[in-house]
């Protein structure tokens, strides 16, 4: 994977989210995928029928995370740290992000936020995910990554990544963002900057997955899931 993504800042700013082609290569992601069974890689699973999330499951990493996810989530980082430091500037807001990500968990940890909140997502047929936003205390860092492990050409139908943009005194506008194996959608976790005529202001953010319809393999969506806060 690569040290130094390039990131389309300027669709991030325009329009809340920009897709990363191929951040990963299909042995990667069918690596990362494997790790799906093996119960020591994760502290929690969670049905999401059982809370009302959706339906399908997923699990967060336990740290130590595994190589290839930390690799990844120290690498999208630093150019995610411009654009957060960029995006509070304009909204007004006197917090900076650490240019690293060791001196951000830092600040979680010295927050009480110390559960990793990397995660790796799996839904089969008729299995979707509710519009949400990745809470997780009072640091919250604004961007956040999803990588799709599986192919949408062979694997499943449907399963779309899905945007929504609640816009002041407007109607909230939606974004269905196509992606192929290994390719990275990163967007806003919870708001956005948004201009207007008067300066910068906040849109709101959520996101979700629609539902899946079996493929030629029978139906089975993999996505890993890099939050940069953790959880207290």
């Amino acid at each position: 994977m690569p040290q130094n993504p390039t990131i389309d800042t300027e669709t991030l700013a325009t329009r809340g989210f920009t897709v990363v082609p191929s951040l990963i290569g299909p042995e990667q992601c069918r690596a990362l995928a494997a790790f799906w069974p093996d119960e020591a890689n994760f502290r929690s699973h969670v049905i999401m029928q059982r809370h009302g999330y959706g339906r399908g499951e997923y699990q967060y990493f336990r740290y130590p995370l595994p190589d290839p996810v930390e690799r990844l989530r120290q690498a999208l980082y630093p150019p995610l740290a411009e654009i957060a430091n960029r995006w509070n500037g304009q909204l007004g807001r006197e917090r900076r992000f650490p240019p690293t990500l060791k001196g951000w968990l830092d600040e979680c940890h010295a927050g009480g936020q110390k559960r990793p909140t990397p995660l790796l997502l799996r839904y089969g047929p008729g299995d979707y995910n509710c519009l949400h936003r990745d809470l997780y205390g009072d640091l919250v860092f604004p961007l956040q990554a999803t990588v799709l492990l599986s192919d949408p050409a062979r694997d499943f139908s449907g399963g779309e990544f899905m945007l929504v943009e609640q816009r002041p005194r407007m109607q909230s506008r939606g974004e269905v963002v196509p992606l192929k194996q290994g390719d990275a959608v990163i967007f806003a976790v919870n708001e956005r900057p948004v201009q207007g005529t008067r300066g910068f202001h906040r849109t709101a953010m959520r996101h979700g997955v629609s539902s899946l319809r079996p493929g030629e393999q029978g139906g089975e969506r993999f996505t890993l899931g890099i939050i940069f806060h953790d959880a207290a």
